[in-house]
């Protein structure tokens, strides 16, 4: 077996896994699955330019791929704060949610921010109007908006490992 086969083999099996480690992460707002699968596309981009296999073609895969990431990861945000923005949600409550589900995430798990994201929401909702309906009408709002940026995040992740399956297949 050719040495330089079997590393090629290898390359393209840990960027395939952190690809679809990236997209199943997508399920979780603040885990960056996106971001970790342009670091996974960046990392094959630079070992296939080091073996010199790198073509105009490849670059422009790249380039597509990172231009993906960045609208993926402004995209998911706009989506989630403009669906609680049309239910009248102050900036602080919102914020509020973000904040809480990123902490959550950090010093619990994943699952946790996931959780405490829209209970935060619904809990200075609820302190804010004293109304539980319409605090739980924000946290439907956030859930809603959630169920949309997750769609649009999938839909650009799968399209992130089509773009680098044709680079690296074809």
């Amino acid at each position: 077996m050719d040495f330089d086969f079997f590393l090629q083999v290898i390359l393209e099996s840990l960027t395939l896994f952190f690809l679809l480690l990236g997209l199943a992460g997508l399920i979780i707002p603040i885990f960056p699955g996106l971001t970790i699968m342009w670091l996974a596309a960046l990392i094959y981009a630079i070992f296939q330019n080091i073996a010199e296999k790198m073509t105009t073609w490849d670059w422009v895969l790249f380039g597509l791929i990172t231009a993906l990431m960045l609208i993926g990861n402004i995209l998911d945000n706009i989506i989630i704060a403009r669906k609680m923005r049309d239910h009248y949600i102050p900036w602080r409550s919102i914020l509020l949610a973000f904040a809480a589900g990123i902490l959550a995430s950090l010093f619990f798990t994943p699952l946790m921010g996931l959780i405490a994201s829209p209970a935060a929401l619904f809990t200075a909702e609820y302190l804010r109007l004293r109304n539980r309906g319409e605090a739980l009408n924000s946290t439907k709002a956030w859930m809603i908006g959630w169920g949309w940026a997750f769609a649009a995040r999938f839909s650009i992740g799968v399209v992130i490992i089509s773009f680098w399956m044709l680079w690296a297949w074809v």
